[in-house]
């Protein structure tokens, strides 16, 4: 058998100080033991959401201008017609590290772990990616790359104006008919997590709109688990499928029964 010590004159590398081995009973106490933990963590994040969707709001009175593969954009119309909006200003522009090939390495790495938007916008929401690169450029790069989020070219100060002027940022917005409101902002580390659905929609003003929330009054929610569906088969309006709705109940009289997370 090697030894550590020996393992470490073989590769150079410096042994690792491993955690004690122990059989899977005692596994299974340390498991739930630090389990407490991570509930207290999860509840703490659902309580944090619920603060965030108490935030006030700004109001956007300057029109801003992108560029999509059509032509002009206005804010109002990176809505797509939803009411939320979430904004993510990739680095990708002349004089960018991997420029005109890659962008920013970070930002690709967090468009790489975007989830299938369908599932955003079956809870009214829109995610666009923005950039100052043209769209020529653009078109390219998600080709390359296999990414299908929307991109527009930012025209104007919309980057500078809203704490994203160099490197990236995550802005959030809210719709009400005519009037574009600014909810929320992440930047720097906050980026990491983003990328999946639930996240995305915890730093939305709605939240995930279901019942188990702790929303404002008057808030949209829907009973926890039956909007969700296959990304290719969401239909606006339709009511949830009677047999998801057997299943999701289901599974969750066993989750509460066996408390997990």
């Amino acid at each position: 058998m090697t030894t550590s010590a020996e393992s470490q004159r073989t590769t150079g590398q410096q042994a690792m100080k491993r955690p004690p081995i122990v059989s899977p009973q005692e596994w299974e106490a340390a498991r739930q033991a630090l389990l407490v933990q991570e509930k207290v963590q999860t509840r703490a994040r659902d309580a944090l959401a619920a603060e965030r969707r108490r935030m006030p709001w700004t109001v956007v009175e300057k029109d801003y201008v992108f560029e999509g593969p059509a032509g002009r954009l206005s804010l109002r119309d990176l809505f797509a017609g939803r009411r939320q909006l979430i904004v993510y200003r990739a680095f990708f522009e002349p004089g960018v590290f991997g420029w005109p090939d890659h962008a920013c390495r970070g930002c690709s790495m967090v468009a790489d772990q975007v989830a299938h938007l369908a599932h955003l916008n079956a809870r009214d929401t829109t995610l666009v990616f923005a950039s100052r690169a043209p769209q020529a450029e653009i078109g390219k790069l998600k080709a390359k790359m296999g990414w299908t989020m929307p991109w527009v070219t930012i025209t104007d100060s919309f980057d500078a104006d809203f704490g994203v002027g160099e490197w990236h940022g995550t802005n959030v917005f809210f719709r009400d008919r005519d009037r574009i409101f600014r909810t929320y902002f992440i930047n720097n580390r906050g980026d990491e997590q983003m990328g999946g659905t639930w996240n995305y929609l915890d730093i939305t003003p709605l939240g995930r709109q279901e019942v188990w929330e702790d929303s404002p009054e008057g808030y949209p929610q829907t009973p926890t688990y039956k909007w969700w569906n296959w990304h290719d088969s969401y239909v606006e309006g339709a009511a949830p499928d009677q047999r998801w709705v057997e299943v999701s109940d289901a599974g969750e009289a066993a989750f509460r029964n066996n408390k997990g997370q």
